[in-house]
Parts: structure tokens; C-alpha cells; sequence
């Protein structure tokens, strides 16, 4: 059992931490013996721990007892952890230490974590605030800079890593469903369903000059191929025949989207209503943001869309700043989905610190609206669903990899190859720390003058061969929210007992064994803690393994 010292005001990211890293916690209660105490003030726990590790940026009581000087303080640093360095944005102590405290930690301005002992205890010191780190990571989100580092994952696996260290053994629920490394949430947001809608607008100049102009300077810049090149003028050529009907409109999504895809469940973002810019949009050209098209064009595919398996959600306008406005865009694409649709994704991605609360207020289950514009990876610092500070019951699904991040001239602007270079450790970061990869295609991606559809063939191809789970926004969200219904009732382990399809892992660190075996469990039987912590090597039987792993 971990127990944890924070200040009052952390109480709601200490709750978030342990969703996260989902294992036995609780607030600390004097005069009981933990094995590990987790303490980010100045109190002393009695009796002590095995293990307490003391966080913060400011010296503490502790530091004393270990003979360690305070050096310099830093608004921030980036931790060596093996080969992924950790970015720390909410201050960051360093230390002064004699050859009796052991070097745990380094950053890029001098040693911030050292172990000693008090007694029988073990202390390791960390001259920074895990609580306010996740604080950052889950409200203000990281910079563009640091887009590629799983941070909040990471601190988990420290954490857990220190913990191991001091051989105490760790039982948790990883977000990682049995049978799979890990989740794959495919989603379009749709901001056209087609060039015919756009006639003498800034959306078909633009596709003229990108098609012809900017078509020769991609073909010099290597971003394109001539036989690309071509098929763009080909199209540009018969934009007359398309607003007659006589030829096919190639901006169509849909059908190419379902072929590609086929039959893996996606969620399609669908506008609410159109000619609606919004309010409160910044920027010159914030006209363009209103659609040519809203959900009640699209009674031909809806229907089929959602006997395919897949997921209607809400690419929201004003539902961002507005409770009454979101009432407003959910119910318009819930009518068009049977009532099934509870997410969304706000147009360019528009959100302010109010936007959670509001979105929940307005009814939404989930948000998807946390990633980058700029460019790919994890703005909140993880794989994993999560809850919003200030929310009680929205969910924040993150994106991670978006097309027009990767390939637009003012943003990455990346060749294919580029891209997919881009891309990799985002996959092997799925597949080494679970949650899921979120990826956003948009509508006319496939199509000229973008020509981005080859390179999302072969990630689908790639994903399909590393075996995930592939669901739908709200299926997805659905078992991490199952995940955390779970709960360690003292010495069991139980759930609401409505069943957990893929069935989650439980997942028992041996330290004395060096490895993992992990569990699988559907949450319709009473696991005990206890049992399972005896039970982590391959010596002890009578427990449904699934895999036993060595320790990394």
C-alpha cells in the first residue's frame, strides 16, 4: 500500500496520478505501517516506511537526516531517465551531497534526487513535485518543444521503478487490455464532404493554386511525385464537370475511408451546423471556419457509417466556451446517430481552461480535443484517457498523430519518409507503455492536391501487424472508464461487475524475481491482493496467467 503526504490543494491530481497508475493508494494516516509513503511536504510519517520517497522543489525536514545541502533552484530541467529524458516545468531543486547518499537522479543542472537512510527506512529525496508536474501536464499541457516525450508516463515509471528498487513488491492495472500491447483509436474529423459545395469560395481557389502552382513547387521540393502532379491538373481540369454532376467529386470521404479501413471501427467527427464560424474564434481568417456542409447533408452516409461499426461524434463549433451552444451541437448529431453520440472534437482544435467544465456541463462522456496543431505527440505527457481537472465525469481522450501536423508547408512539412520516421517512436511508445495512439485523418486527406492517403494506408497496414485493439472514441473510452471503477477494497480487488471487454491486466511486480506476470480479468470475480502479491512468481499456482515477462 502506498501512502501519500500532499498538500490540500493536490487533492485532485493525487486522485488523477493514482487513475493513472492504478494501484493500491491512499491518503496518509498517521501511526499506520506502509511500505511505502509518497510525500510532498515537510511532514515526517510515523512510523516510518520501507520506502519514502519526499518530493519538492523547496528544502524539506528530511533533507537533514541525509546530510544533503540544498544547491541551486531552476524554474525547470530535463531529467535523465535511461534513454528518455523526463522535462520538468515546476521548479527543480538540486543537491550538494557527500559520498555517503547515493546518486539517484541527474537533470541538466546537476544531481535532484539522492538516496539515504534513516534507520531501517529507505529515503530517496527528488528535488522536484511529481503533483505539480501532473498539474502542468494535465492543465496547461506540454510545449511543442517537448511534444515527443511521454512525460506524465514516465513519471509513472520512476515511480514504480523506485518502488521495485527498494524490493517491494507493486500490484497495478496497467492500461494495457489482455490480448493486446496496446489501443488504436482511428478518427476523421470531416470539414468537407466534398469539392461541389465549394464554388468560387477561398476552399476552391485554394485547392487551384495548390493543385497547379503549388503543385510544380512540391514536385521541386520533393514533396510530391509527377504522376501526383498530374492527377492534380486532372482534377483541376474537371471541377466544371464535377459541380454538374457528371463526374465524381473527388473530396468524397466516406467510401474511401470505409474501404481502406475495412471494417476496423473509427469515429467521424461531423459538423453540427453550417455557415456557423463561431464566436470568440481568433484570428483574420476566422470566417473559414464555418462549413459548407453540416450532419443533415449526410443522410445517405450516416446510416451506413454506423452499420460499418462505426462512431458519429460532434465536431464541435461553440461548444467549447458555451454549455447552451454544446446542449445544442450534441443533440443536432445525436439525432442523426440513434441517440449514440456522446463525444467530441472542436473544430481546429479551439479549447480554453474553462472548455472540460464547460464541455461536461453541456453533456458530452468524452473530449478529443488535447493534441497538437503544430505537430505530433503527447501534449498532456500520455497515452492513457484521463480525466480533465475541474471535471467529475468527462473523460479526455488525446490525439496524437494528426495529417495535417505531419505534412502542411507551415507546420512540420515533413516527406513521407520524414513522417514516418516521425511516427515510429510514437508506435514503440504505444507498445512499451500501453493506453492508446490516437490518430486523426481528415476528410479530403486522400485526395488531390494532399495525396496524403498513401502513407495512411501504410500506417493502418503497420498498426494492423503490431495485433491492437481497435475501437471506436467511445468504446475506448468506455474501458479506461471501467478501468477506473475498479477499485482496491483493502485486501480485494473488485469491480461494478458489469463485464470488462478486452478484459483489463493485473499485473504483479516480483522485485526478488526481476519480472512480471500479468493476469487477465474481466472484473466478474473478487481478486485478493494479497493472494496475487504471494503469488507473483511462477512458483505459486491456482492463478489464471496469462504471461510472465522479465522485468525492464
Amino acid at each position: 500500500m502506498i501512502a501519500v503526504i500532499a498538500q490540500p490543494e493536490q487533492a485532485a491530481v493525487v486522485e488523477e496520478f493514482f487513475e493513472l497508475f492504478k494501484t493500491p493508494w491512499e491518503p496518509y494516516r498517521p501511526g499506520v505501517a506502509y511500505d511505502v509513503v509518497v510525500a510532498t511536504t515537510d511532514e515526517m510519517p510515523y512510523p516510518m516506511p520501507k520506502l519514502l520517497i519526499s518530493y519538492g522543489a523547496a528544502r524539506q525536514n528530511i533533507d537533514a537526516a541525509g546530510g544533503i545541502v540544498p544547491g541551486s533552484s531552476h524554474a525547470g530541467g530535463m531529467v535523465g531517465h535511461h534513454d528518455s529524458p523526463v522535462p520538468i516545468y515546476a521548479g527543480l531543486l538540486t543537491f550538494k551531497t557527500d559520498d555517503r547518499v547515493a546518486r539517484y537522479v541527474t537533470a541538466d543542472v546537476g544531481l535532484v534526487g539522492v538516496g539515504f537512510q534513516v534507520g531501517d527506512s529507505d529515503v530517496l529525496r527528488v528535488g522536484y513535485d511529481v503533483f505539480e508536474e501532473i498539474r502542468f501536464l494535465l492543465s496547461s499541457g506540454q510545449p511543442v518543444g517537448n511534444a515527443h516525450i511521454p512525460a506524465l508516463d514516465l513519471h509513472i515509471g520512476m515511480l514504480r521503478e523506485w518502488i521495485l528498487a527498494a524490493g517491494i513488491p507493486v500490484v497495478e492495472i496497467p492500461p494495457i487490455p489482455a490480448g493486446h500491447d496496446f489501443a488504436v483509436c482511428l478518427t476523421h474529423d470531416i470539414d468537407f464532404i466534398g469539392i461541389r459545395q465549394h464554388r468560387f469560395d477561398h476552399s476552391m481557389f485554394g485547392f487551384v493554386y495548390r493543385a497547379t502552382i503549388g503543385g510544380v513547387r512540391d514536385l521541386v521540393r520533393g514533396r510530391t511525385r509527377v504522376g501526383r502532379l498530374l492527377r492534380s491538373w486532372r482534377a483541376v481540369a474537371s471541377l466544371p464537370f464535377v459541380y454538374l454532376g457528371w463526374a465524381k467529386d473527388f473530396w468524397e470521404p466516406f467510401g474511401w475511408y470505409l474501404k481502406i479501413e475495412q471494417g476496423l471501427p473509427a469515429t467521424y467527427f461531423l459538423i453540427p451546423f453550417k455557415r456557423r464560424a463561431g464566436e470568440k474564434v481568433p484570428g483574420s481568417k476566422a470566417a473559414w471556419r464555418a462549413t459548407a456542409y453540416d450532419v443533415t447533408d449526410l443522410e445517405q452516409w450516416t446510416p451506413v457509417l454506423m452499420k460499418q461499426g462505426c462512431e458519429l461524434g460532434v465536431h464541435g463549433i461553440d461548444a467549447w466556451h458555451s454549455p447552451a451552444r454544446g446542449r445544442e451541437e450534441l443533440a443536432r448529431i445525436s439525432s442523426a446517430a440513434n441517440g449514440a453520440a456522446v463525444g467530441v472534437r472542436m473544430h481546429w482544435l479551439m479549447q480554453d481552461a474553462t472548455t472540460p467544465s464547460v464541455l461536461e456541463e453541456a453533456g458530452y462522456g468524452y473530449d478529443s480535443s488535447v493534441g497538437y496543431n503544430e505537430t505530433v505527440g503527447y501534449r498532456s505527457g500520455t497515452t492513457q484517457v484521463f480525466r480533465p481537472l475541474g471535471t467529475m465525469a468527462l473523460l479526455e481522450l488525446p490525439m496524437h498523430i494528426q495529417d495535417g501536423a505531419l505534412f502542411f508547408s507551415n507546420r512540420l512539412d515533413l516527406s513521407e519518409a520524414e513522417a514516418e520516421t516521425r511516427c515510429e517512436p510514437l508506435l514503440a511508445n504505444a507498445r512499451r507503455l500501453g493506453g492508446v495512439l490516437t490518430v486523426l485523418w481528415h476528410d479530403r486527406s486522400h485526395g488531390p492536391e494532399r495525396f496524403w492517403g498513401d502513407f495512411y494506408i501504410g500506417l493502418v497496414r503497420t498498426l494492423k501487424s503490431l495485433g491492437p485493439w481497435f475501437g471506436t472514441a467511445s468504446q475506448i473510452v468506455g474501458w479506461f472508464r471501467q478501468r477506473r471503477e475498479v477499485q482496491f477494497d483493502g485486501t480485494s480487488l473488485r469491480s461494478t461487475g458489469t463485464a470488462i471487454e478486452p478484459p483489463l491486466r493485473i499485473r504483479v511486480h516480483d522485485p526478488s524475481a526481476g519480472n512480471y506476470a500479468d493476469i487477465a480479468w474481466n472484473g466478474q470475480t473478487t481478486l485478493e491482493v494479497d493472494r496475487l502479491l504471494k503469488g507473483a512468481s511462477e512458483r505459486r499456482s491456482g492463478l489464471p496467467r496469462t504471461e510472465l515477462c522479465s522485468q525492464s
